[in-house]
């Protein structure tokens, strides 16, 4: 389980899936071949079930943006010997006519890091586990990257750079330096279809250059809207698009499933369906935010979707899949932890780290000191999970977040002791 807020993951896609980035460069979350596919990278929901990052070695501060017009993510990170740039897509293919966006999508996410300042060392690892984090692969090193077989799905990764592998990851480092780039790339097929071969630097920096320009081509096509707020209206439209699924034009709530509405609950539904009841208020929006040409295939794709389903005294359905699906049978994934860890990687945290200094919740410059309200914070975390430990199947935890539960009660009333309630605990034993 990614221990990442939602909101911190950024959106790729090509149209057919999507995927999620953490700022730290890790996809946590991707599925081939469609939106409602088995992921092939879970980590979002389990430590487990895979991920593929690409990040410098070491501590760094990361900020990102999307390419203008764009649904291309661009991540800069900052080191103490310099930065690098990471730009990631989901690749949709040359786009002729911006209305078919992502219609020849090739099935291949793209990663391009280019060192801007100094001298840079990145770490690459892919740790692929399909179908949830059910199947664990075999990797195999190839001229040019990795083959990764197991279960319904081959992936390659293209990779010029020698990596390891050990226990199901592919592993390496490369120090780049001002000036040099390094283009990487994962493709997907079906047992059914040819082993792909891993793809050239050219290949790959022309399917990123082609995704550019196929999501600038659309937005300057259907993005006339002006008014306020016109780059978040433009930018909603693009989301809006990215998901979508292109063979149909339907459009999923979210591009994740098993994600509860409340950290330990236990609505953790899947969300890469189309709803009827949520079709007006979308439609409107493409109407705004996008072009006719959008609402219309969505339009038509519920249209077909539900033909029939109001007839000999059948009920509409209230969603239906991407493709017009109507057999929506429920499975259930009891191998995977889910977000539910969150909360009690939280509590464990705040067990451990109540005893250090910090800078407050006001973060006052000048050396770390013993703040009241963080103690307080770390106190009320694990009085949260004691009480949720049920619902977290985390009741083996309860003795130790008990233990230290008392020993913050105990720090916090002996600083009342002496000088009531103040915002620094002074002259207060903190234990180490």
């Amino acid at each position: 389980m990614s221990t990442t807020a939602i909101a911190d993951y950024a959106l790729l896609s090509d149209r057919h899936s999507a995927a999620l980035v953490s700022r730290a460069g890790a996809v946590d979350w991707l599925c081939f071949p469609r939106f409602d596919s088995p992921a092939v990278f879970a980590r979002l929901l389990d430590a487990d079930a895979g991920h593929f990052t690409v990040r410098p070695v070491g501590e760094f501060r990361a900020q990102r943006r999307y390419l203008d017009a764009t649904m291309v993510l661009q991540t800069s990170f900052r080191t103490s010997t310099g930065t690098v740039v990471l730009t990631d897509a989901m690749a949709t293919g040359a786009a002729d006519d911006p209305h078919r966006l992502g219609a020849t999508a090739p099935r291949l996410l793209v990663r391009a890091v280019e060192c801007t300042t100094g001298e840079v060392t990145v770490e690459v690892q892919l740790a692929p586990r399909p179908e949830y984090g059910l199947v664990a692969p075999l990797l195999t090193i190839v001229d040019g990257g990795v083959q990764v077989r197991g279960g319904a799905d081959m992936l390659v990764l293209s990779c010029p750079v020698p990596l390891q592998i050990a226990d199901g990851v592919a592993s390496g480092c490369v120090e780049l330096q001002a000036g040099q780039r390094m283009l990487l790339g994962v493709t997907h097929r079906s047992t059914s279809e040819a082993f792909p071969a891993p793809l050239a630097a050219a290949e790959l920096s022309a399917a990123l250059q082609d995704t550019v320009d196929a999501w600038q081509g659309w937005s300057a096509v259907h993005q006339s809207y002006q008014g306020p707020w016109q780059e978040l209206v433009h930018h909603s439209g693009r989301v809006l698009q990215a998901l979508s699924y292109q063979p149909t034009g339907a459009i999923v709530a979210a591009p994740t499933t098993s994600l509860p509405e409340g950290v330990g609950g236990e609505r953790n539904w899947d969300y890469r369906y189309t709803w009827v009841r949520d079709a007006c208020f979308t439609l409107e929006a493409l109407w705004v935010a996008a072009c006719p040409d959008e609402a219309h295939q969505f339009f038509d794709h519920l249209a077909v979707s539900a033909a029939g389903s109001v007839r000999g005294g059948q009920e509409l359905q209230i969603m239906f899949g991407i493709g017009g699906e109507h057999d929506l049978s429920e499975r259930e994934l009891p191998h995977l932890r889910g977000w539910r860890e969150f909360l009690v990687a939280c509590a464990d945290t705040a067990a451990v780290k109540w005893r250090e200094a910090d800078q407050g919740i006001w973060e006052i410059r000048g050396e770390p000191r013993h703040f009241l309200y963080s103690k307080l914070m770390c106190w009320v975390a694990l009085d949260r999970a004691i009480a949720l430990a049920g619902a977290l199947r985390a009741a083996d935890r309860v003795p130790d977040w008990r233990a230290a539960a008392a020993e913050i009660r105990s720090t916090i009333l002996e600083g009342y002791r002496k000088q009531f309630f103040v915002s620094l605990l002074i002259g207060v034993s903190v234990p180490q």
